[in-house]
């Protein structure tokens, strides 16, 4: 799976519509303070499926949408989108008949949000699941903030370990599990309350 084009409408500083296209290879984006870099890293985990706005530099989700600036008023929507092109690398065995998936994230300021993959109704789940042990996703170790190298040499070894598993592959089984657990406990619990009854 290879990062092919972002494209960012209302998303934080990039009020007018801009498309943003990624050469092959590794990619690092720079430029003078205060023209945006950040903002693009915050669009690419944020429609990868972030859902912290802590994460995102914010207090609020609602502070990914264009919050206005002098002579232009603020925005009702914030829109991303992220085109994948599938290289025959780590992709969702449901997509990987397609040469290229295109998943976006619209966020309106009434708090209404929504997922599309391939311009059809998805869940955040279903992002999320695109994402999952590709190194790509929110949490992903392909995407390296400013400082975060610093974090990763300083973290907790049980946070160094959350990376290595995701990089391995197996942070997907990891939460398939617990949703199954969870599923078996809950079952469990039903059958209880039915012995309670009979």
């Amino acid at each position: 799976m290879r990062i092919k084009k972002l494209e960012l409408y209302g998303f934080k500083s990039f009020k007018d519509k801009t498309v943003i296209n990624f050469d092959a290879g590794i990619t690092g984006i720079v430029g003078p303070n205060g023209c945006g870099k950040s903002n693009i890293v915050d669009a690419l985990v944020w429609v990868m499926g972030e859902m912290s706005a802590k994460h995102l530099r914010g207090s609020a989700m609602s502070d990914v949408i264009f919050s206005g600036a002098e002579g232009y008023a603020p925005m009702g929507v914030a829109e991303v989108s992220l085109t994948l092109e599938n290289d025959g690398g780590p992709f969702p065995a449901k997509y990987m008949k397609h040469s290229e998936v295109q998943v976006t994230r619209r966020l309106h300021r009434s708090g209404e949000s929504e997922y599309l993959i391939n311009k059809e109704q998805a869940r955040l789940r279903d992002i999320q699941e695109i994402f999952m042990d590709t190194g790509a996703g929110s949490k992903g170790f392909s995407i390296i903030e400013q400082g975060a190298i610093g974090k990763i040499i300083t973290a907790k070894p049980e946070d160094r370990r959350t990376l290595i598993e995701e990089a391995a592959g197996i942070t997907k089984f990891k939460v398939r599990k617990r949703e199954s657990q969870r599923k078996l406990t809950q079952t469990d619990q039903n059958l209880v309350r039915l012995q309670d009854i009979i």
